[in-house]
This record gives structure tokens, sequence and C-alpha cells, in this order.
């Protein structure tokens, strides 16, 4: 498949996927993915049946570029790009911290049909890992230093909650030389997450037709943010998947999106 990039606003070019016909559908990964992933190109497949699909590599990961200095808000013009090149009008499904960063997309008024998210990772109660407060500064010293593994070991450890043996386990996984080559860019994702609160008042602002998507074996901090991000949104419908995890099947996932953009 040829790749295609568009400019985002800051002269950044952004390279995606595109296949099919019918509605767009922008595929937005969470942290570390890129288009490259087999997930994401699983589903960039299932969804190109009934759509114009686009699997795009987030800003300095994969084929796009990587301006700095690094911000949210560019991340936000990177999908306007995108919504642009499919013809002025998008849906949007986001997954994991990728769909935090929807979530600002929409919050920003662009031209979003319908908005998917797939357990975004907000803290909600007192259940789940909670990272450092000082979570961005260690991940960008790491970065700064070059300690790539080092930095994935932390982002996986202590701001995931994943065991130390199962992330020592990992790391000898030929998986574990792709998280490494896009290490550098973790610290996005944290400035899209902030603090990890619910931003209720982002939230409540999105005036647009969105599914809340999570899986019933999810952690319970997961399951918890996925019901109070449906509540907050307003008219916003909730989907509890049975059987599903974060690391959710994108075959479970793909009919549930499509069934929500086509209606």
């Amino acid at each position: 498949m040829a790749v295609n990039t568009v400019a985002s606003k800051d002269g950044t070019r952004i390279a995606y996927d595109r296949s099919g016909s019918g509605p767009a559908v922008i595929m937005v990964g969470g942290a570390m993915s890129f288009r490259a992933f087999p997930g994401f190109g699983l589903m960039h497949d299932l969804l190109a049946a009934n759509f114009t699909a686009i699997n795009y590599d987030r800003r300095g990961r994969g084929d796009s570029g990587d301006t700095k200095p690094y911000a949210v808000e560019r991340e936000v013009e990177d999908i306007a790009a995108l919504i642009d090149a499919a013809g002025g009008s998008a849906c949007l499904w986001g997954y994991s911290s990728g769909a935090a960063l929807a979530v600002h997309a929409a919050a920003a008024g662009l031209d979003i049909v319908k908005l998917a998210l797939y357990e975004p990772p907000y803290m909600v109660g007192t259940a789940g890992q909670r990272p450092p407060k000082d979570h961005r500064e260690q991940l960008q010293r790491l970065v700064d230093a070059g300690r790539r593994s080092d930095a994935v070991k932390f982002f996986l450890a202590e701001m995931v909650g994943i065991p130390s043996i199962f992330v020592t386990l990992m790391k000898v996984m030929p998986m574990w030389s792709k998280l490494k080559a896009v290490a550098h860019t973790l610290p996005y994702d944290a400035a899209v997450m902030g603090d990890f609160t619910l931003p209720t008042a982002m939230l409540s602002s999105i005036d647009l037709p969105t599914l809340v998507v999570g899986g019933e074996k999810s952690q319970e901090a997961l399951r918890n943010a996925v019901r109070e991000v449906a509540a907050t949104i307003p008219g916003a419908r909730l989907r509890m998947l049975p059987r599903q995890t974060h690391n959710v099947s994108m075959k479970v996932l793909a009919p549930v999106l499509t069934e929500f953009f086509l209606s």
C-alpha cells in the first residue's frame, strides 16, 4: 500500500494509509502505537469494508515528522489536516490515550461526524495504578538521556501498573524493539492525559453522537473511566464488550464501530 502524507498546520508531514470507500473513519492510536502495529492494520482492513479507513502515524512515529516543540494542540491540528484530506469531515475512533486525544479534537470543534472511544485511561475513584506526580518529567529525562528502553519500562511499570516480572519478560520479545523506536513520544501521551483526572468540562462540551466502549474484563479503573466518560458526554452511548480487556480483539470491536458509524 502506498504511503500517503498530508501537511499539518505547522508543516509537519503526517503519514497515513487510506483504503476503502464511503464515509471516512480516522483511527487514533494510543501510547507507542503506530499504523504498522498488527492490530491497527487489521482494524484498518476491517473498517475499509464499509468506510474510507484512514490509519495514520501520530507525529514522531513511523513515517510522520516530529516538529518541535510538542503541544497537544499540534496533534489536534494533525487530525484536522487528515479530516481535510478525507474530504472535510470524518468519523473518529480513538484507542486508550488516543481516545483522550480524540476527546481533545472533538472539544476543539473539528468537523467530526461521530466519535467512538475505547477505554480512555482517565483515573476515576481510587482503583488502579496512579502515575507518579512527576511522571512527565521522569519520562522526559529518560528520553533526553537516550534511555528509551528505561522509558518504556517506566511507562509500563510505574504508569500502567504492569508487574515488573512481566515487563522483564516483554523485554526479550520482538515487540520491545518497536516500543523502543517510539519511546520518545511517551511524553506526548503524558501531555494528552495531563494529570489523568476526568476532564469533565471538556467532555461536557462535546456535542456530537458518541459511543464509549470498554471491556468487561478490563481493570476496574478502566471500567470506571468508561462509565464516567459515557455519563459525562451529553447523550453518549455506553457499550461494554463481554470477555474483552484493554487489549481488545479488533475482530470483536470492528462490528460495534461499524454499526455505530453507519447508524
